[in-house]
């Protein structure tokens, strides 16, 4: 899956940061691989645990006979509690909206459960009434009569459909209204040359859409040049040449796209061990970025959560440099377990700023956790949770050419003033966010409904009110008008990585999040903590009760 840091759009490269970059090499460790190849058995012997419980756990949910759990995902607390993640599947049919989390006392017992969906399944029938051929070809005409229209305000047009996928017959509960229902996935490109990828979802009976979203959801925007600085990276040797690759963090590497859209492109390497020179006209320079933020992304998740790479398995992710011509985005695919930079106007400002690889990378995290649906408020808490954890990288990784603040995009001059993309002490600063929860935010576009949980992440980390944080000024408001103190940015973001982790579901709305952050400062600090009180407290000033 794809997504989008949004809103992060076109601008000219008017400036170059400059820098000389030393880069070290680590000869691929004999005991990065064992290390690596540990912890995923052990994650896979974790879920294995989940899984080998499925079928009891199923009957004690007073689940049906048709009703199966499929162990997704498993984290296991020091004092042994477990938060075991499962999908459904009824008939052998997956469950949209089926998805749970069990929560198990260190003994075994159930202590609670959250689910996405709390209708029963139980259909009259799994024989559909349109045949899936019928069904595959409404899906791509409902896609093809959006073609030359910007559905999401930071999207290119669609210009064209050029590949159809076959339908996928599914159970839809994502509204509580479980009936059967074809999943279709609908392939195209966009005016700027943004691949696009819709999942349609058709009622098996009447044909009618009832779900639909852009699986590539883009970083938009220009840069203006290196944005790093001078880092040092660990390479790979291979012969004469050394390579953009790190064994020590999955095997991950950058690659040069060369303009192009597809493939993998060619690994970045060269004799002397010394890549870019700081400028945007010299290409290694871009994959300097990418890689260093990818590393950084990697340590920040394995340092501060002990989370092994993206999808806590230690494999690495592709980042791919110089992708399309003159293309003004960034992407994150879960497809290709890749993250794309374009290389902007002119060819000349490439998309390589740290908190948009952290933001995006995120993505992929949130997709092998709690997969919030990328529409309504869990589309906002999607947004809000890449905002969040990609402003921490910023923090982790504490450039001073990119000095860590509460602002997203910063460095990428979205509105050419030198503002930021988004804030997130005030949300409503950028001219379109939420401050705080309504009734009507779950249907404001997703980057600017996820306004409300930056604002909570924010006053819960630094509190409210005016003040200088590492030389940015900052004034923060609250809903009802109190004065709180925050718990610093480090217990904020283990809170909301426990909640993403061991309470969010596919569903979860703001309402949720209350009480998932809640549950999660309880696990952490205790249920009478200062920490769990602030968290109400901050959720309070924003609204949400």
């Amino acid at each position: 899956m794809k997504r989008k840091l949004a809103a992060v759009a076109v601008v000219s490269a008017t400036a170059l940061l400059t820098g000389v970059v030393q880069v070290s090499v680590s000869q691929a460790a004999p005991a990065a691989p064992s290390i690596q190849a540990q912890a995923a058995h052990q994650h896979a012997a974790v879920v294995a645990v989940a899984n080998g419980q499925s079928a009891p756990l199923a009957k004690a949910l007073n689940l049906g006979d048709q009703e199966k759990l499929v162990a997704k995902d498993a984290v296991i607390d020091q004092d042994g509690t477990r938060h075991l993640r499962f999908e459904r599947t009824y008939a052998g049919l997956p469950v949209l909206g089926g998805d749970l989390v069990v929560h198990q006392k260190a003994d075994g017992g159930v202590k609670s459960v959250d689910k996405a969906a709390t209708a029963k399944i139980a259909l009259p029938s799994l024989t559909p009434r349109i045949p899936a051929d019928q069904a595959a070809a409404g899906a791509a005409g409902a896609v093809k009569a959006t073609v030359g229209q910007t559905i999401d305000s930071d999207e290119s047009p669609l210009v064209g459909v050029h590949q159809t996928g076959k339908a996928e017959l599914v159970v839809w509960a994502n509204d509580n209204n479980p009936r059967l229902a074809y999943r279709t996935t609908v392939e195209g490109v966009r005016q700027d040359g943004t691949p696009s990828s819709q999942i349609l979802i058709t009622d098996a009976a009447s044909g009618a859409v009832l779900s639909t979203h852009e699986k590539i959801e883009t970083a938009v925007g220009t840069g203006n040049g290196v944005f790093v600085g001078q880092v040092q990276l660990t390479t790979n040797q291979n012969g004469s040449q050394y390579e953009l690759k790190d064994a020590s963090r999955g095997g991950q590497s950058t690659s040069d796209m060369s303009n192009g859209t597809s493939g993998s492109g060619s690994l970045f390497a060269n004799p002397n061990n010394s890549f870019g020179d700081g400028t945007a006209a010299n290409r290694e320079s871009a994959a300097v970025d990418a890689q260093f933020g990818a590393a950084t992304t990697w340590d920040f998740y394995k340092n501060t959560f002990g989370r092994n790479g993206i999808r806590n398995d230690g494999v690495g992710a592709l980042s791919r440099v110089h992708y399309g011509s003159n293309y003004v985005n960034a992407f994150w695919s879960d497809d290709c377990f890749c993250m794309s930079y374009g290389d902007g106007a002119n060819n000349s400002a490439p998309l390589t700023e740290i908190d948009v690889a952290g933001h995006e990378m995120s993505h992929g995290v949130t997709a092998a956790t709690a997969a919030l649906n990328y529409s309504g408020e869990s589309g906002g808490l999607n947004e809000a949770t890449s905002d969040i954890m990609g402003t921490m990288v910023e923090w982790y990784a504490n450039l001073p050419a990119n000095p860590p603040n509460y602002q997203i995009g910063e460095l990428i001059n979205l509105r050419g003033d030198g503002s930021p993309l988004r804030y997130m002490d005030q949300p409503s600063k950028d001219g379109s966010s939420a401050d705080y929860w309504d009734p009507n935010v779950g249907n404001l576009d997703v980057h600017f409904s996820s306004g409300v949980a930056n604002h909570f992440f924010y006053l819960l980390s630094e509190g409210s009110g005016a003040k200088t944080i590492n030389g940015f000024s900052y004034n923060s408001p609250t809903y009802d008008g109190s004065t709180l103190a925050g718990i610093g940015r480090d217990k904020a973001a283990q809170i909301w990585y426990k909640a993403l982790t061991a309470y969010f579901t596919s569903t979860t709305d703001y309402a949720g999040a209350r009480a998932a952050t809640l549950s999660a400062a309880s696990d952490l600090y205790g249920a009478n903590s200062d920490e769990y009180n602030a968290v109400a407290a901050a959720w309070t000033a924003v609204n949400v009760n």
